[in-house]
């Protein structure tokens, strides 16, 4: 009976290691198209030295990996808005797990600076 337990709880414990925390993606609205954002976010990431591993107008996706930090990438995703604009959700992995999307913050402001959207 306590072997069972044991044998129970440590099942447990060891399946509760396994299963990664989901984090939320970091999504805005902006006023651009999303083939416009796009283009900006490839360029933007690029110059900050990024490697740019797919990215397609269709799907409204764009994955970058960053080239001097192995195992740190980014993933956009972009659909139409309400309004005429876009939807960008981002996420920010480090060896395949989430990390927080309060990172992105910074790359997101550039973003809409070189769209002309900021003040």
């Amino acid at each position: 009976m306590t072997r069972a337990l044991l044998i129970l709880l440590l099942t447990a414990w060891l399946a509760g290691c396994a299963s990664p925390a989901t984090v939320a993606p970091r999504e805005l609205r902006l006023a651009a198209a999303p083939e416009t954002t796009l283009r900006a976010a490839i360029q933007l990431l690029m110059e900050r030295g990024y490697v740019i591993r797919h990215a397609d107008d269709d799907l409204g996706r764009l994955d970058a990996v960053l080239a001097r930090m192995p195992g740190y990438g980014v993933s956009l995703r972009l659909s139409p808005g309400e309004e005429g604009g876009s939807r960008v959700e981002a996420i920010a992995t480090r060896g395949g797990r989430a990390l927080p999307p309060g990172l992105l913050d910074p790359f997101l402001t550039d973003l809409q600076a070189r769209l002309g959207l900021l003040p």
